[in-house]
């Protein structure tokens, strides 16, 4: 028996992310907007929560809601650390929006290192 996937899920890992503002988390929010929209996929909600250090670390949580399902970004501003998730289960492929953000990300931070970039199959099954 074969096991087949109906979606993917894409993680990027980063460290020398050192957002220095509470705008970040908008700047960060327009470019993961822009690679959804280069892609075939449909933009359903867009959000950013900024945080500055009062009660979370200072940094942010953004999310695209697509409907195939989400791209997201969260910030630990202070450390430099940035997690990408992006996850479809439809026609767009999750490694084209990932590279069109990865892209941004390296223009904007030259001491940006990806840690981590890992593509996992979703929504297995058998038939």
């Amino acid at each position: 028996m074969s096991i087949k996937a109906q979606g993917a899920h894409v993680f990027l890992d980063y460290t020398g992310a050192f957002f220095q503002n509470e705008t970040d988390g908008a700047w960060m929010l327009e470019r993961m907007r822009e690679a959804v929209a280069a892609t075939p996929a449909r933009e359903v909600h867009a959000h950013v929560e900024s945080f500055d250090g009062t009660v979370s670390p200072p940094g942010f949580a953004a999310v695209v809601l697509i409907d195939e399902s989400h791209l997201s970004a969260h910030s630990y501003a202070d450390r430099g650390l940035l997690a990408l998730d992006c996850f479809t289960c439809g026609a767009t492929n999750p490694d084209a929006v990932a590279d069109h953000v990865h892209a941004a990300l390296t223009k904007a931070f030259p001491e940006l290192v990806l840690e981590r970039r890992e593509r996992v199959n979703r929504f297995l099954h058998s038939r």
